[in-house]
């Protein structure tokens, strides 16, 4: 796939998820965005929440663990040449979408929902932990990148709340993918080793 349908692709796929948004709020009678509104200070909030992310980054790419080697070796392996071709306007509108598309869907109808259906102080904590197990299994790249991802998705959805802004999430979501790819593209040294053939990754739940 070359780089121009790749980034169209992943486009178009992040971008789907708010179409998908959308669809969900206006059948349930909610829309997504219903908690969105500009605010210079939350904006500032949503670029200060993405340090703690990047922090686990940079650990889990250095760490020598095993289940975190092998979510590198698997991102290094699949992922990341797709990427690799791509520009840095592709990579900022992908992780703009993403951000976008993700929280729309994640927090704005699947947290909020389950909140509201269940009502309570246990419905906000249901709501949320379900958003973040749905989070992480659509992430499962490996398991243990599951289970960080639903990690990364109780922190949207509870600097959400505390916020009461959608536009903190997004901030941070959109602002970690990009500059994931660019550490993980751009900077870090691939441990991938490319041979005359393409390689696969091992079957593995780590």
């Amino acid at each position: 796939m070359g780089n121009t349908n790749f980034a169209v692709t992943a486009g178009l796929f992040e971008g789907g998820l708010a179409v998908l948004a959308v669809s969900l709020g206006w059948a349930l009678g909610r829309p997504p965005m219903e908690s969105f509104h500009f605010s210079a200070i939350d904006l500032g909030w949503g670029i200060i929440a993405t340090l703690p992310l990047l922090a686990v980054l940079l650990i889990s790419a250095k760490v020598t663990w095993r289940p975190f080697a092998r979510i590198m070796q698997v991102l290094d392996e699949t992922f990341i040449p797709l990427f690799r071709q791509c520009s840095m306007l592709e990579l900022a509108v992908i992780a703009l979408l993403a951000g976008l598309g993700e929280e729309m869907l994640f927090r704005g109808i699947v947290q909020s929902w389950v909140a509201d259906r269940i009502g309570g102080a246990y419905g906000v904590g249901i709501g949320l932990t379900m958003a973040a197990a749905i989070f992480g299994l659509l992430h499962s790249v490996t398991l243990t990148y599951a289970m960080l991802a639903a990690c990364i998705g109780l922190y949207f959805g509870a600097i959400w709340l505390a916020t009461g802004n959608l536009l903190v999430p997004i901030t941070s979501h959109a602002l970690y993918d990009f500059l994931a790819f660019v550490y993980l593209v751009r900077i870090r040294k691939s441990n991938a080793m490319p041979q005359g053939g393409e390689d696969r990754p091992e079957n593995s739940v780590e």
